[in-house]
């Protein structure tokens, strides 16, 4: 059977628990239509390069899918009927990756780099607000005349 990996984007206003919901709904009508779901990772909330049908955020799904064709046209015509789903592509793949996929590692990657780091108030000793300290006095030195 052919493999594919698919993505797809759920409404911002959807809890987290609505869109594993909506994942063991689709990974369902796959298994019916004798398909199997790999690797579903959940990459959470994340901001839209632009609105999507009014939404800013969306939450973003991965789906790794081994399945007849017909079982992925099943699943992308339930999508399209969900209010809940706003964009979703399914690409057709050679194999499927071993581990976390790219953007699972840049979110694991990006928590390490905060822990490092701190909370951003943290801005060394240039003082809270980021002063440059007293600057003395500021003559108007630049028209270069005579004072």
């Amino acid at each position: 059977m052919p493999l594919y990996e698919h993505v797809f984007l759920a409404r911002q206003d959807i809890s987290g628990q609505q869109v594993d919901q909506l994942i063991e709904q689709y990974k369902a009508v796959i298994e019916g239509l004798d398909g199997s779901v790999g690797r579903i990772e959940n990459w959470g909330l994340k901001n839209l390069a632009y609105r999507v049908k009014k939404n800013r955020k969306a939450h973003y799904a991965l789906m790794d899918i081994d399945a007849p064709p017909a079982a992925i046209a099943e699943m992308e015509r339930q999508m399209r009927l969900s209010e809940d789903v706003l964009r979703y592509l399914t690409v057709r793949v050679e194999a499927h990756e071993d581990g976390p996929s790219v953007m699972k590692q840049k979110r694991e990657r990006d928590d390490r780099r905060r822990g490092e780091r701190g909370d951003r108030g943290d801005r060394g000793d240039r003082g809270d607000r980021g002063d440059r300290g007293d600057r003395g006095d500021r003559r108007d030195d630049r028209r270069g005349g005579a004072q």
